[in-house]
């Protein structure tokens, strides 16, 4: 380990005998069993018995190796629901100390409500003031601080359609509330909730590791993809563009700037919504979209301010990935009609 922290997921799930490691100082790994990087040496068990007792107390713990001679410490990173995402571990001399960690927080996708939240070490990594912190979000939310991604399709098509036990990593270039462009390594595993309030619904548990500058980080992704230069250029005033799960009828992200009015993010007292009347025409837009690849219609979607505003919504069919499909909408207000 050469003095370096190992970051260990422990997001559970069916089949999954133990931890594994996602990261080995500011180098990420591909969810590598602790014996891959330990061997079968005296320490192994040492370890994993200080990764098992963080995760359950879900506190810090510095303790010694069973015979003696080495150092432990173990950090949880847990989400604001309490559960224990991952531990930060590490094994040294009894005389030394361990470096300076990076940053890294929890957070969870629950893709059966929409519904995310996060940690206060994530929203440290992000650099978000307090005063803007809140425990939880939607989904569209979660990539406002998130550059273009070679792997963004996959990311988003998980989002939609992931079956319990996947998983994914992938690093992505973090735009902080500061402006630092920051390279960070996500990784996570869905999981079929199996207690309480969440019983039987499906949530992706993640951990995001920062992993440095993303100028001189050679796994950053490039600041600007093709394809979103051709976005760009085909950016027009007054129109909207985002990606929507037509499985549930809620936003993935927004392609350009969010629509100025609308209730899009998870903020009380008005949390984005369609008008209960237009569900039926929403959904038969989804079925249109499904048979002939376009639709379009007008719809009331939640304001700001309570109200309902009616917005154009142009909607073309994209595909994810071979199994996965959505719909790249263009939103705009709705032309005044003539006298």
């Amino acid at each position: 380990m050469a003095n370096r922290w190992l970051l260990i997921e422990t997001f559970g799930g069916e089949g999954r005998e133990e931890p594994s490691v996602i990261g080995l100082g500011s180098s990420p790994k591909r969810m590598v069993p602790l014996p891959a990087l330990l061997g079968r040496g005296r320490h192994l068990e040492d370890v994993r018995v200080l990764v098992s007792d963080v995760a359950e107390k879900g506190t810090s713990i510095e303790a010694t190796t069973k015979d003696g001679s080495r150092r432990l410490i173990g950090d949880p990173l847990a989400a604001f629901s309490g559960r224990v995402h991952g531990v930060y571990a590490w094994l040294g001399g009894m005389q030394e100390d361990p470096p300076v960690r990076d940053l890294a927080g929890a957070w969870y996708f629950n893709l059966t409500t929409g519904k995310i939240g996060g940690s206060d070490d994530l929203l440290d990594l992000y650099g978000v003031a307090p005063e803007d912190r809140r425990s939880e979000r939607v989904i569209a939310e979660a990539f406002t601080r998130l550059t273009g991604n070679a792997d963004e399709t996959g990311a988003l098509a998980l989002i939609v359609n992931a079956p319990p036990g996947y998983e994914h990593q992938a690093t992505w270039t973090v735009r902080r509330d500061d402006g630092q462009l920051r390279a960070a390594n996500f990784a996570c595993r869905a999981v079929r909730e199996m207690a309480g309030e969440a019983a039987g619904e499906v949530v992706l548990r993640g951990i995001t590791h920062d992993i440095g500058p993303a100028e001189t980080t050679p796994s950053a992704p490039p600041k600007l993809l093709l394809a979103q230069q051709v976005l760009a250029a085909e950016r027009q005033p007054g129109r909207h563009r985002a990606i929507v799960n037509l499985r549930n009828l809620t936003l993935l992200r927004w392609i350009d700037d969010p629509m100025p009015g609308i209730a899009w993010e998870n903020s009380t007292p008005f949390p984005p919504a369609l008008h209960p009347d237009d569900i039926a025409k929403a959904k038969a837009m989804s079925a249109r979209l499904a048979s002939s690849g376009r639709a379009a219609d007008v719809l009331r979607v939640r304001g700001t301010s309570g109200d309902w505003a009616s917005v154009l919504v142009e909607g073309a069919l994209m595909l994810l990935d071979q199994h996965t499909t959505a719909a790249f909408v263009t939103v705009s207000r709705r032309p005044e009609r003539g006298p």
